[in-house]
Order: C-alpha cells, then structure tokens, then sequence
C-alpha cells in the first residue's frame, strides 16, 4: 500500500499532537500538519505547513485551503479542533482530499449540547436540564456555553441573582444540574459496519483548562457501557469518538458531552494497545480491523515539555565518554538518543576519552557497539582534547566544566554539558 498523505489541521492543538504521535509510526501514512501561527507542531512534524489561512468559519477558506490540498497532493484531512470538525464536514463533499470525520448530523448534534440534550431527551442519562426563561428554584445549577470546548465559560450558580446576571447576554448556554461527583471520558470506536468495537473508561483525576491531565484507565463499568451502546445505536460514527460522564448526588452517570473526534488524552487508552486515529482511517479505507485490548492498569500524568530550535551549525559531534556515555553506571538513554539521530542525519561521532581502563571493554560492558563511532580516540589523562578536535563545524558534549571551557576558548566552538542535549534533539517525524 503507497503512504497516504494525511494533514492535521489544525496541527497545533493537544488533539493534533495525539493525532501525530499515534500515526508518526505507521508506514501507511505520511503526515502533514497545518497550522496560521506558530505553535508546537513545527517542533514535531517533519512535514509542517505555515499558512496564512482564512478562519475556518470564513468564505474564503474553502477555496484557500484547497490550494494547500492541491500542492501537496493531500488524500486526507484529520480535524483537530471542534470547529474545524464541524466546518469541514459540513462542506466535506468540496474539499479536494476525504475528510476524516462521522457523517454531519453526527457531528452537528454533538458540537450543541443543547441539541444533545434534545436528542437523547428520553434516555435517563441525560441530566436535568433547563432553559433560560425557565424557574429554577434547585440551586446550584451548572452553566457551560452549548457551543465551546473545554472549561471555557462553565460556571457553577448559586442562586437566582447570579442566574440572571450571568446568561444576560448572547451566548447560548447548556444549563443542567449541578453534577457534585466524579468526572469520566469514555474512549470508543465504531467500526465500519456501525459496531462498537472498544469502550474504554478512564477517570479525569486532574483537569487544567478543561484538558485532563491526570487520567487513570478503569475496569468498564457495565452501567458506561450501555451509555455507550444506546449512544452508539442512535448516532451514526465513523472510528473514535469519546464522550464524558459526571456522578450525580445518587451516583449515578449523567451524560456532559459527545463528541466524534480524537480527544488529546485519549493517549491513555491508545497505550493499551489500541490506535484509535489509525483505527479511524481504516475504516475511511474499507478495512476490516481486530483490536488488541492489554487491560492493564495505566495512569497518564501531563506536564509541559520542552522542544528548542537553535541556529546551531554542526558537522561532526565529538563525545566525551566517562560520566557522558553512561551516568551512575547507566547508560545516558538521552545521548544515546541523540547519537542516534546523528546516524540518521550522517553525522559522525567522534569518540573522544580519557578513559582508564580499556576502552573497547568499557563499551562491550555498557552494549554499545563501537561502529556507533567514526572514530574512537583515546587520549592520555594529561593530553589537552582541544589538539584532537580537528573537524570544522564541530561540537563537544562533555561532562567536565574545565574540559568544555579550554576547548571552548581555543577552537571556538559550541560545547554541550549532559542537561543541554536537549536542545540538539530533533523530534519532527
């Protein structure tokens, strides 16, 4: 099968980097991501577009974006943020490449809550909701915009003033029952065949910004499951999609939202062995698929991280060994990671060391094969390493100071302690 060109857009959302980091892998893919500002994306996307596009929502990004699938012979397009889900699929049939994404009334009932609401009316999962114009007298109620995404505008209200101050103007609110309880995301995936082939709980056990960033998977509550059943029998999905459920003051599920697209920490589930984004495509292929499910415990913690861009020019990398190779005995997996990337780039290495003992040993000990290196140069305790650095376009990684110092100051160049490696590292794929 020839790679199928596959663009991610907006490439620069938590849901795009799931996207990517779940297909980067597969040979029956070759990504591309998009985005109109910088972001995160050109640090991990070998294939990555800056364009100065209309907004999704405009008349002229239609035509605009079509361009973009034109130049680059694009097959497919992942949406990776709400808006864009909704707006390409509603014009799906006039983009020149498939859109991944489940039929539009799919989609156009789970972008409104309210109309979720309305939908599913008659199933008990659904929470008590009202309308603006309507009495409440059952304080708190809990008020999110109908049409948004994450915690953006969710409030908790108290009592009635507050009530009328808040949905006073434009927005569209979803108000229900104030949900006390504990917060779940269900990951699914249909099938071609309309099936519902995986169902996998996992509880929200820290939320920033609406993003979890602490989830836990769970055994499958059979209750969640047939949540996920009707849902699925009335809806029509085509691969992933996840919706969410919060317990009431009885412990009971009540249904928050659906949505069919890639959640950004669906990664959790995606660790038990099932690819939801590349599940998704082999249903737009006409793939039948099986589904490996390891059930086992997993927890996912986020944090940021960090990926750098320098303006650093090197053709050739000389390395220290002792305390650099390897660390309290262990071998230094960041370096060796980076040696790596070096190979790929056909950079060489230059092995470059003092060490005591034999060096050839010493490698066979830590399982690092010696053709690793251009060249192994073992120096004596009293030789200076700037002598032996005669490449151009060089540098050093060294855990000495002093060793980093004098060869900075006689040959010029950039020289790199253990915590730096980082930044030489080039994670596009």
């Amino acid at each position: 099968m020839v790679p199928k060109k596959v663009l991610i857009f907006p490439a620069g959302t938590e849901i795009a980097i799931e996207i990517h980091n779940a297909l980067k892998y597969s040979k029956f893919v070759e990504l591309y991501g998009i985005n109109s500002i910088p972001s995160h994306a050109e640090f991990i996307f070998e294939h990555y577009i800056q364009a100065d596009l209309p907004f999704v929502k405009s008349p002229l990004f239609l035509d605009e974006f079509n361009k973009i699938l034109d130049k680059y012979e694009i097959d497919y397009v992942y949406p990776a943020h709400d808006d864009a889900c909704m707006y390409l699929t509603m014009n799906s049939d006039k983009y020149h490449a498939q859109i991944v994404t489940s039929p539009f009334k799919t989609v156009d009932i789970c972008r409104s809550k309210n109309k979720t609401y309305q939908f599913f009316s008659k199933e008990t999962f659904i929470p008590k909701h009202y309308s603006k114009t309507d009495n409440i007298s059952d304080f708190p109620v809990f008020i999110k915009p109908s049409i948004g995404q994450g915690s953006v505008g969710a409030k908790i209200i108290n009592n009635k003033t507050e009530f009328l101050q808040e949905i006073s103007g434009d927005i569209e609110y979803a108000i229900c029952e104030y949900l006390p309880g504990e917060e779940f995301t269900v990951d699914c995936f249909t099938d071609r065949h309309g099936t519902l082939r995986a169902c996998n709980l996992r509880k929200r056990e820290r939320i920033k910004m609406g993003i979890a960033v602490r989830s836990r998977i769970l055994p499958i509550d059979e209750k969640i499951k047939n949540i996920a059943e009707i849902i699925n029998s009335k809806l029509v999905f085509n691969g992933a999609w996840f919706f969410q459920v919060k317990k009431n003051d009885n412990g009971e599920y009540r249904l928050l939202e659906i949505s069919p697209r890639i959640p950004g920490t669906m990664a959790t589930s995606r660790m038990l062995g099932i690819n939801y984004p590349l599940l998704t495509l082999y249903n737009m292929w006409g793939f039948d698929v099986e589904i490996i499910n390891n059930e086992i415990d997993i927890i996912l913690d986020r944090a940021f991280i960090n990926r750098y861009k320098t303006n650093v020019d090197y053709k050739c990398v000389y390395l220290d060994f002792d305390d650099t190779v390897y660390v309290r005995d262990k071998v230094n997996i960041n370096l060796i990671a980076f040696c790596y990337q070096c190979v790929n780039k056909k950079i060489p290495i230059y092995l470059i060391t003092k060490h005591a003992k034999d060096i050839y040993d010493s490698l066979a000990k830590y399982k690092i094969n010696p053709d690793l290196f251009e060249k192994i140069i073992h120096i004596e305790k009293e030789d200076d390493k700037a002598d032996y650095i005669k490449e151009k376009k060089s540098i050093l990684i060294d855990d000495s100071f002093s060793e980093r110092l004098n060869v900075h100051k006689k040959l010029g160049i950039c020289v790199y302690d253990l915590d730096m490696i980082d930044s030489l590292l080039d994670w596009r794929m």
